[in-house]
């Protein structure tokens, strides 16, 4: 089953729990991580399975960086605020280049997320397509 990992900044999240809301069926055709409150709110508002990785200041980007970089993830969604500091900057833009490194494709934003689910939903190898 292909994998898609999601992560938000604290001023996006509502925003993807919005987006993910909306493409619930496509999403739950996926193996979900996330860094820990974005898989805990796609779990307890969304309703969908996510392996839960460590916060993103903790690791979590990092963690996630390092899935993309071994071929362990096929696309990320990674909502990000561009209007405030992060204080975890440099995990934040090793995720952006190892994505881009490896050909990984990567939705920083709702219009490109839009763009991208469909497509991955077409060519999915989730359970409806097993049998």
């Amino acid at each position: 089953m292909r994998r898609l990992a999601l992560i938000a900044h604290d001023n996006k999240k509502v925003d993807l729990v919005a987006w993910a809301t909306y493409n619930r069926d496509a999403l739950a055709r996926f193996a979900l991580i996330a860094t820990h409150h974005t898989a805990r709110l796609m779990r307890d508002k969304v309703g969908l399975e996510v392996e839960e990785l460590l916060p993103g200041p903790q690791g979590g980007d990092a963690q996630i960086a390092a899935l993309a970089a071994t071929g362990g993830i096929d696309a990320a969604f990674f909502f990000v605020d561009p209007l405030a500091a992060q204080p975890h900057d440099p995990d934040i833009r090793a995720l952006l280049r190892v994505c881009n490194v490896h050909n990984v494709p990567l939705a920083t934003n709702l219009a490109t997320a839009d763009l991208i689910i469909p497509a991955l939903a077409a060519g999915s190898t989730g359970p409806e397509a097993v049998g």
